[in-house]
This record gives C-alpha cells, structure tokens and sequence, in this order.
C-alpha cells in the first residue's frame, strides 16, 4: 500500500527519550522522541510509504541514488544494525526479507538489487535508526563511494 506513515492515536506509556507505545498498526515497541525515522513510523513525518508490515516500514528515500532508492526500517528504535542484530536477530531478518520485498514488488529483483546498511558515521550513517537501503534500476558500480 503507498500512502503516507502514520498510527493514529498513540499513546506513549512510558520512558524519556525512548517510549514505549500501542497504535494501530504497532503491537508494542521503542520510540526514540527526537529520531526522524521514529517521527515517521508514528506519522509526525510524512514519508512515502511503499510496504508495510507488523515490525517493519518501507519508504522511499528523499534523495534517491538509484531509480528504486527505498528505506527498510523496523518500527522500534535500535541505533545501528549491529545493535539490532545483537538484540533482535529475528527482527533483523524481516527487515532484509522485507527489503526484498521491496525489490520484487519494484521489478528489480530479477535484474538485480543492492541492500546496504551504513553502520556509523565513517560507513556514512547519518540517522542513527538502522536502516537498509534497497537501490535497483541501473547499473550499481563496485566499489560503492
């Protein structure tokens, strides 16, 4: 479904920065109150929406590098995909099947795509809420950057 991120009624029930909160769309989970990808999963920020699940998000990027530049997050708030994969194996891995997800629904599957996680401010990460880019649709040189 392409629409615009966004869970309704939420309703923090605890923490500071990291609050844990219920809305549709979201059982339970960790939000961090000043991260712009937490802003998108409860719908303070708009975001193009291009797959939704129970734990994860897809949107497109606003400054694509390739025809499909999408984003993969998960709905809670872990920093960096080392610190997801230490706490959270399982979600990890639907983070990357949903990422391919996204590459079969944007027809680049077959061709082709690259999944990329920037882990830290050397690697290029500059929102610290792990995410996978999903690029496709031309031809991606190696190496990256």
């Amino acid at each position: 479904m392409i629409g615009t991120a966004g869970l309704g009624n939420m309703r923090c029930l605890i923490g500071e920065r990291l609050n844990v909160v219920e809305g549709a769309g979201m059982t339970r989970g960790l939000i961090e109150t000043d991260c712009l990808f937490c802003k998108i999963v409860t719908g303070e920020v708009p975001a193009t929406i291009v797959r939704d699940s129970e734990r994860t998000l897809a949107f497109r990027d606003i400054n694509p590098q390739a025809p499909t530049h999408v984003l993969v997050i998960p709905k809670d708030h872990h920093p960096t995909a080392s610190a997801l994969a230490a706490s959270d194996a399982d979600l990890l891995a639907e983070v990357l099947l949903e990422a391919h997800g996204v590459a079969a629904a944007e027809g680049v599957a077959e061709t082709g795509y690259r999944v990329v996680f920037n882990t830290g401010p050397q690697a290029g990460q500059t929102v610290f809420h792990v995410h996978a880019h999903v690029l496709g649709g031309r031809a991606l040189e190696w190496p990256p950057g």
